[in-house]
Formats: structure tokens, sequence, C-alpha cells
């Protein structure tokens, strides 16, 4: 692997070299001949942690994030963030970590620029504080939205209703199952998390996002009796829903019962609620609540420090507005301009 490794690096730049290397006799193949994803072995990164120790502060941060956000126990300060399975998104998501701990500006570039520890902290001595802190604040009468449910709202109006930005997941649950407990514990989820039951319009001033009230809103989970060979047909069927965002949340499920103790659920999320990263604590929040009210009570968690729409008003804030050329989002469209000039 470190012969791979080093023969990869002398052809691909850092950021797109391999980060492990599995060898096989034979690819594993399912009975049609396709490749059987689960029975590959877990690959065995071919970074190897070996360096120094942290000499300070800052670097010991630093190797805590990194060591989080990769997912590994330890790491030393000469270990490269993309030799230990690093990609573009766990990037993003490191700049992000390090921007709210250290309070400090950090592109997603100058990551790729110094992928380890000690680069990384000699390159934040001349970085840019950062900006306010996302918080949760008073709220206007009309709550604008972000960038990102901005694009999706206008291939919303530009195509229609349509199940192309629909997200779907499909679980197979095996043993003794509380359908109305499982309803239940998705309309704690909607109540928790103000996104899923967010609808959208559009006057003359422009887009405008609605969080519904709580006690407004009654997720419904339609159950169906189903055999196996139907199953396939009928989740295709249902994953093409096309929401109307003026009107529906943009969550909705549905249980096909096909047995005593055999389940699958299928879940659907429009994209302009969520994302794959949004998936891991929808299903964590999911199975607590499922858990709670399956014993009989509501789950015991504290509220979240911040909801969708206190970020849509912290982006809007921090980018300005795109028509003053000092401002940020200015700067970014002036450059964009340029860039796509012709």
């Amino acid at each position: 692997a470190r012969a791979l490794h080093d023969h990869a690096a002398g052809h691909l730049p850092d950021h797109m070299l391999p980060s492990a290397f599995v060898t096989l006799d034979a690819l594993p193949l399912t009975p049609n001949g396709k490749l059987d994803a689960k029975a590959l072995p877990a690959p065995a990164h071919a970074g190897q942690v070996t360096g120094r120790a942290p000499r300070g502060p800052r670097e010991e941060i630093l190797c805590s994030l990194f060591a989080e956000v990769l997912g590994v126990p330890r790491l030393t300060v000469d270990d490269s963030f993309f030799d230990l399975g690093g990609h573009s998104l766990l990037a993003t998501r490191l700049a992000a970590r390090i921007r709210s701990t250290l309070g400090v500006e950090l592109s997603v570039r100058r990551l790729f620029e110094s992928p380890t520890v000690a680069g990384l902290s000699a390159a934040l001595d001349g970085a840019e504080r950062a900006g306010a802190a996302l918080t949760a604040g008073a709220r206007p009468e009309r709550l604008p939205l972000s960038y990102a449910q901005q694009r999706l709202w206008f291939l919303h109006q530009l195509e229609g209703p349509s199940p192309t930005y629909n997200i779907t997941g499909a679980l197979r649950l095996t043993g003794a199952l509380v359908p109305q407990a499982l309803r239940a514990a998705f309309q704690d989820v909607v109540v928790r998390h103000e996104s899923l039951r967010t609808v959208f319009t559009e006057d003359a001033r422009g887009a405008r996002q609605t969080v519904l009230d709580a006690a407004s809103v009654r997720f419904e989970l339609p159950v169906t009796d189903l055999t196996e060979d139907l199953l396939g047909r009928r989740l295709e069927e249902a994953a093409r829903h096309c929401f109307d965002l003026t009107t529906d949340i943009p969550v909705r499920a549905a249980l096909f019962r096909l047995g005593a103790d055999e389940h699958v659920l299928l879940l659907m999320v429009h994209h302009i609620a969520g994302d794959g990263w949004s998936l891991g604590p929808l299903v964590r929040d999911l199975a607590a609540a499922y858990t709670a009210r399956a014993a009989g009570h509501a789950p015991d968690w504290a509220p979240l420090p911040v909801q969708y729409a206190d970020f849509a008003l912290w982006q809007r804030a921090s980018l300005g507005d795109a028509s003053d050329a000092t401002s940020p989002a200015g700067r970014q469209l002036a450059y964009w301009k340029q860039a796509l000039a012709g």
C-alpha cells in the first residue's frame, strides 16, 4: 500500500491521492453478477500516523478537531488530513469546526494548501477573526430564505412540483413494531425541527419561508399491508411523490407491513429541508423519539439552540446586500460576473 501510495503521489495532486488501498484475489459478486459491496473488506488507510506531538494549545485543539472530523483516535501535527481519509466534504466540515472553535476565518482552499496541523496552525497566524456567531435571536415578521433554499425554490418555480429533489431512504425493520408510536415519534421530530414544518411562498418582495405552528401540524404515517414481490414497485411509486412546497411540509413517510414482525419504512425529505448530512441527525432523533414513545412517554431532549431560520437570518446578515459592492456578497458577485463573462 505504501508503494502504491508513493507511485500515485508522483502523478496526482495531493488532494486527489487515494486514502486507502485494498488487495483482493477477486471482486465479490452477488448471485446476479453485480458487485457485492457489503462483502468488501474495510479499507486500511494508506496514511501513517507518525510525527510530532502538539507543541502548544492551538495545535492541541487542531489535533482534536482533525481527529473528531476524521473519526480517528489520534494523530500528530505532521499527519496529512487527506492521507487519513479526508475529502472535500469533510474539509468543509473541519473548516466550520475550526471557525466556531478558534474564532478565525478559514477557507477550504487554505486547508488543501496546508493539510497538516503544523502547517495549518502557522497559516492561521494572519487569519481574519470570524464574524458574528450563529445564535438564535429576535425574528422579523418576514423570514427570508437561505441561499440554499433560494436555489431549490427557484427550481421548484421553474419545474413545478417534481420528485427530482426528493431525498429518500428505505429501512427494513425486523421485530415488534408499534406503528402508533412511530407516527408519534415522527410528530415529535417535526415539532423539534422547524425546517421540517416550513412552507414557502412568494410575493412582490420575493420569496419567504413560513414556519408552521407546531400545534397546527399533524404528521400522517400510512400503513399498507404488502407482499415482498410488490415491495419494490410500491416503494418506487411512493418515492415519486411531488411535494408542493407552498402547502406541504417537506417530509413524509410510509410504512409497508410485510408480516407481523417485518416492516419497511420509506422516509422522504425534500432537498429544500435537508441534505445527505441531515439524515444522520434525523434518524438519530427519530430513533430516540420512537424509543420513548414505545415506552409510553415523550422524548426527553433539550430544545435546539438554533433553528434553520436563525441560520438564514445569520447568513443574510453576514454576507450583506449583493447590491453593495463593498459587502461580502457584493464582492463575490463581482468576482463571478468577471470570471464568467462571455
